[in-house]
């Protein structure tokens, strides 16, 4: 499928990735792009809702909605929205995404019509709506997803996120998915936030002070959690052939999701100083910090400092990286920009 035949997407889109490779290989200057999100709005405060519902009144047909994924999912406020929908009977709402964990109600069949998926990063929580065309898949591939807002091609209504609350000073964080939502949040009109304290403060590109959010509403809600199921005698086969064969002392990894990376990870323990600059990375990172397997220390770029986009795992995982500046979380056009070489396992 063309980019640019996807529902809803310019035919302009074709024109803006002929001139990726001037933008992505860019010095880290992307802040020049939005609206700086660390920077405090003097007099703003955000309303804060009893529900989720409340916050998204002024929804209207037509309007499109940016929503963060991955562990950050904001489960609780995307059933609200699609209450508000069904209620309102919008027509023409799409959703835009990287992989959501969750239900996604508004990929019911009864909210056909109401509201469309657009998914960056396709989660099996919306592959049925797309089979069955009432949701849309672009590809595309990861450190490209912020350009399309910071080109407006897409120009969300409402970004929808989960947050930290806000320290002494403030500020929030985006915890485990900063990936393309600090570029989504930045270039929508309305922000909606669902702030849970079991989001783990994590540093790096993913704060926001909170008068820049519109809408916050308390949600008590545990993170979804994946992983931690141990793998199978021919994962493990697999595992230490690649550890042994590929993986060298001193080498930086970027890891997937699935067993097989799990595999790898638990046959690495004899390994020294592995660096860590992965768009995401698993639970099997703890026990090589712990082991003194991964220090960082070989890096180039980000030296002594695991570097990651977005998390997805068990509790342990989440935290591990609260409140640790052994962990960066960075945007992921940076992240993920082809200049930064690395072992992919």
């Amino acid at each position: 499928m063309a980019a640019a035949s996807v529902r809803g997407v310019p035919s302009k889109l074709g024109n803006v990735f002929q001139s990726l490779k001037a933008v992505s290989s860019a010095p880290r200057s992307y802040f020049t792009y939005t609206p700086e999100p660390a920077q405090p709005i003097k007099g703003k405060e955000p309303k804060w809702v009893a529900s989720a519902e409340e916050a998204f009144q002024d929804l209207k047909s037509g309007d499109t909605v940016f929503a963060q994924g991955a562990a950050a999912t904001p489960i609780e406020m995307l059933k609200g929205m699609t209450e508000v929908g069904k209620k309102k009977k919008l027509k023409d709402v799409r959703v835009c995404h990287m992989h959501t964990e969750g239900p996604a109600p508004y990929c019911a069949p009864e909210c056909d019509g109401i509201f469309r998926s657009f998914s960056f990063f396709m989660g099996g929580n919306v592959r049925k709506a797309v089979a069955e065309g009432r949701g849309d898949a672009l590809p595309i591939f990861l450190s490209e997803i912020p350009i399309l807002f910071y080109k407006k091609i897409i120009e969300p209504t409402y970004a929808v996120i989960q947050v930290s609350p806000p320290d002494q000073h403030g500020y929030c964080s985006l915890g485990t998915s900063v990936d393309c939502v600090r570029a989504g949040m930045s270039h929508s009109k309305i922000i909606v936030a669902q702030v849970n304290p079991n989001m783990p403060r994590t540093f790096g590109d993913g704060i926001i002070h909170i008068s820049h959010i519109d809408y916050a509403c308390k949600v008590d809600q545990p993170l979804p959690t994946h992983g931690g199921q141990p793998p199978t005698e021919v994962e493990k086969q697999i595992g230490k052939n690649i550890a042994e064969n590929l993986v060298e002392d001193g080498a930086t990894l970027q890891m997937g999701i699935g067993s097989i990376p799990d595999a790898v990870l638990a046959c690495l323990h004899d390994h020294k100083d592995l660096g860590i600059h992965s768009e995401m990375f698993a639970g099997g990172v703890i026990d090589l910090v712990n082991r003194g397997c991964v220090t960082n220390n070989k890096k180039k770029i980000h030296k002594g400092r695991i570097v990651g986009s977005f998390l997805i795992g068990t509790q342990a995982l989440y935290d591990f990286v609260d409140n640790n500046p052994f962990v960066e979380m960075l945007v992921v056009d940076y992240v993920n920009s082809t200049s930064k070489c690395v072992v992919t396992i």
